[in-house]
């Protein structure tokens, strides 16, 4: 060790050669050299870092390593900011976490180190947290922590990690040298993210490397002023050192190591179908590492594109995986874009005012009173009338920026000549990016029709004449959906994504489920439907999984669950997910599962149900929900409602969407009575028929709840709504098929007891209907504005005289169809179709997002 002034300097080490691997020596006669460089997880633990050993220590043909270099260990920047921040504030509680920091180096190094060599390597991290307490210390006495300060405080973190790893590739005989990069990047004094002084740091680059020929671990993220002074290049800067040492050695390579396998399409974080980026070219690196990708440091591309040096992204924990290679051109494929990222936590300020276009270099004095106090702009956009200037900055820099234009334009914002300076918060910017973008039309018209049909408002667009990148700022609580459904829209632009949220998996809901196993992957193959479903409950569990649940085994995952089934925290869970496509659908007849459609709604999540509760509750909550159903990008469809599969609903629209007018409308429209009715012809008693009927699963498991009439007064009521009629529930007379003695029975065993005794009534009715050579319907009508349910006979030439099964029907007499009625038939009992019904009512929302 070389002794200071009685103390050990902190970046010196003694040098042991023997049995040493030449893996670092960059003087081999034609041999090309490459520069890696290791983030903080990869130096994060001793199983990671041991990985990256086995990384070094592999060969490539043609090229030998000329430098590692690394970050602190992961979570030791934030860790040693802190440290800072409690000792400025003379706050003792700082030794805590520095003891911490100091036994997990300790231990990584023992771990990694072997005992031979291990004396040694720890009185060189010793010297360095000698170090660090002193400047801590000094910190905490003088109460003042400088941005030089804090830089110099977080140099400690590469310097450690690199010390580290160094000695941990000697003690396996690897020649290996440690270097602290402040000897050589030079650079202005902007602390916390410094600019390189280009010419002299290459002078020191080469000069180092033509004098060490071993390999070099250097500390990344460092570096330091001509005066010596300790700077940083912002965080995530150690990419930024291997790209300007890469580019000084006129690197055949540059490897960017981290815990990813490369860019991806977009943040597999928040967009879980985001796809791997094979090839990017260096201006859409930088684009979508400057709006957000974490992937590499914005500023690495420079230094390598100057010298045309490719920079290959890889993963530390899948060293086999292609990784992305970042060169002068693109991969070129079919996709509308190479990825899309996003910065969130962005505030946009407003300049307006009348004047502002009289106002001589009034932009230009916005943009120099922002760069006088070092306020970054990520975004600008500016009216055509030259009345408005608008920008983005980071939220946390917000205030100062409107203070300092306020204070730029003092004079004009006293004599009125420009409004005050308006903020607008807790935005977001997201940024297409690709080469492909450009001279393709229909791009932008593709981005804001997708952000449109999910509801989504855009703040500013920017887009730059190069046609690399098209931004827009929205909602900060709407980045997350926003960014899966442009994903969706421009690298699975033929698919249609529905991700399914079920309540109920009685008769209809398992029967549904079914059909969607059975369905979906031809549904995927033939049409782009892809059909997730994210969570299912009945009236006690609710299961969610992210990854989807296998519509095959719900029965298992939703046993599974310990979440106890309530109706808030379902939908609370659904609006919390950011996915588009997303489908509400409600299989019970519960009142309680109805009334949160408009906050579903309002939350632009599309709501399908057979549940007839909504829409024949009050008229005022019928009209509330189709107003909220207008809001683009969302549905709410409920065909089911009336007639099963049938498509009378949508029939009654379309009549109307024509310019049709409804005279009439009468309809068999209980699945259940018309099978009863239907069967009952003098072979079997009345209650036989019902007792048949219902363990068929034609009835509800309490057949008073078809007999009552009331579940057909509900339908005819619906489409009286459906064709302007402002009638309740109470407003429909209906004519009930129990007597007063059925209705009140207490079992179901009871009640058929009861319907026993009134067979004969029935039958006497039935006889009446024969002998006038007609047949008993039970009918639902609306005319001239009364809607009624009866039991009636009708005579051979009516349409509903010959029904057979459980067939529903509906007759339209309109202005266009008054002669003979426009006729409507078909099942309109069982589980089977009304699940079907339901199917097409879920891919239907899809289709109208599309």
């Amino acid at each position: 060790m070389v002794k200071r002034g009685g103390k050990v300097h902190p970046d010196t080490f003694r040098h042991d050669a023997r049995r040493a691997l030449p893996i670092g020596n960059i003087a081999t006669k034609g041999v090309g050299v490459k520069v890696m460089k290791f983030g903080g997880t990869s130096m994060g633990s001793v199983g990671s870092l041991n990985r990256v050993i086995s990384i070094v220590r592999k060969t490539q043909k043609g090229v030998r390593t000329a430098a590692v270099v690394v970050s602190a260990m992961n979570g030791v920047t934030d860790q040693l900011i802190d440290i800072g921040r409690r000792a400025a504030k003379k706050d003792d509680s700082y030794k805590k976490p520095m003891r911490a920091l100091e036994d997990r180096h300790v231990k990584t190094l023992k771990a990694l180190v072997g005992k031979r060599n291990q004396i040694e390597a720890l009185k060189n991290v010793q010297v360095l947290f000698d170090a660090l307490e002193r400047v801590v210390r000094g910190v905490y006495l003088i109460r003042e922590l400088s941005p030089g300060a804090l830089d110099y405080l977080m140099s400690y973190g590469e310097r450690l990690s690199a010390h580290i790893l160094c000695e941990a590739l000697r003690s396996r005989g690897i020649k290996c040298e440690y270097v602290n990069a402040r000897t050589l990047i030079v650079t202005d004094d902007y602390f916390g993210q410094a600019t390189p002084h280009v010419e002299k740091t290459n002078r020191n680059i080469r000069a180092h490397f033509r004098a060490h020929k071993d390999l070099q671990i250097v500390t990344g993220f460092i570096a330091a002023t001509s005066d010596g002074k300790t700077t940083t290049l912002g965080r995530g800067g150690s990419d930024y050192t291997a790209s300007i040492i890469g580019a000084a050695l006129s690197a055949k390579s540059i490897e960017i190591w981290t815990d990813v396998s490369g860019v991806m399409t977009a943040d597999p974080r928040k967009v879980k179908d985001a796809l791997p980026v094979r090839k990017l070219s260096y201006s859409e690196a930088a684009e979508m590492s400057y709006f957000g990708a974490k992937v590499i440091h914005p500023p690495t591309m420079r230094p390598a594109q100057l010298k045309n040096i490719p920079i290959l992204i890889k993963n530390t924990f899948e060293p086999e995986a292609l990784g992305t290679i970042v060169g002068k051109t693109a991969d070129r494929s079919d996709a509308l874009a190479t990825g899309i990222t996003s910065i969130n936590d962005i505030a946009m300020l407003q300049v307006e005012g009348s004047a502002l276009s009289r106002i001589r270099s009034a932009v230009g004095r916005i943009f120099e009173a922002l760069a006088e106090h070092r306020i970054n702009v990520v975004l600008i956009t500016q009216a055509s009338s030259q009345h408005s200037v608008s920008f983005a900055v980071a939220l946390r820099e917000a205030e100062r920026a409107r203070e300092a234009i306020k204070k730029e334009f003092a004079l004009e914002l006293g004599s009125g000549l420009i409004n005050d300076v308006s903020v607008q918060r807790d935005l977001s910017i997201i940024a297409v990016v690709g080469e492909g973008m450009r001279h393709r039309a229909g791009i932008a018209g593709r981005l804001f029709a997708t952000l449109g049909r999910m509801g989504i408002n855009v703040v500013a667009i920017a887009q730059g004449s190069s046609e690399l990148n098209i931004s827009v700022v929205v909602g900060k609580h709407d980045e997350t959906k926003a960014l899966n459904a442009i994903h969706t829209g421009f690298f699975f632009p033929q698919t249609k994504p529905l991700h399914i949220f079920l309540v109920g998996t009685g008769l209809i809901g398992s029967t549904l489920l079914a059909q969607i196993a059975r369905q979906r992957d031809h549904l995927r193959r033939e049409w782009g439907y892809v059909i997730t479903i994210e969570a299912i409950a009945d009236a006690h569990k609710m299961a969610f999984d992210t990854k989807g649940i296998d519509p095959r085994n719900w029965r298992a995952a939703l046993s599974a669950s310990r979440r106890r089934m309530d109706v808030r925290k379902f939908v609370e869970m659904v609006k919390g997910i950011e996915l588009p496509g997303k489908v509400f659908v409600d299989c019970t007849a519960s009142d309680e599962v109805a009334a949160v459609y408009p906050e579903l709604l309002s939350s632009q999540i599309s709501v399908v149900t057979p549940n007839k509760r909504a829409n024949s509750g009050s008229f005022s909550y019928y009209m509330r929900l189709k107003q909220l159903a207008k809001k683009p990008g969302i549905s709410f469809l409920y065909e089911t409602n009336v007639g099963a599969a049938l498509p009378i609903i949508g029939t009654l629209n379309d009549l109307f969407l024509s310019g049709d007018e409804v005279v009439k409308i009468e309809g068999v429209l209980s699945g259940s009575l018309s099978y009863v009715f239907n069967e009952f012809s003098g072979k079997q008693r009345f209650s036989e028929v019902v007792r048949k009927a219902r363990a068929m699963g034609y009835t509800e498991p309490d057949p008073r709840e078809d007999l009552s009439g009331k579940d057909v007064a509900r339908k005819i009521l619906i489409l009286a709504r459906e064709a302007g009629k402002e009638l309740e529930l109470s407003d429909v007379k209906v004519e009930s098929l129990l007597s007063p003695r059925a209705r009140s029975a207490k079992t179901i065993e009871e009640f058929f007891k009861i319907l026993e005794r009134d067979d004969a009534r029935f039958e006497k009715k039935r006889r009446a209907a024969e002998r006038a050579r007609m047949r008993l319907r039970y009918i639902a009508t609306l005319e001239k504005g009364r809607a009624n349910v009866s039991l009636r006979a009708v005579s051979p030439e009516h349409p509903f005289y010959n029904l057979s099964g459980s067939d529903n029907i509906v007759a339209f007499t309109t202005k266009h169809y008054s002669k003979t009625p426009l006729v409507v038939k078909g099942p309109g009992a069982g589980a089977k179709v009304t699940a079907a019904g339901v199917f097409a009512d879920m891919l239907r929302t899809a289709r109208d997002l599309a």
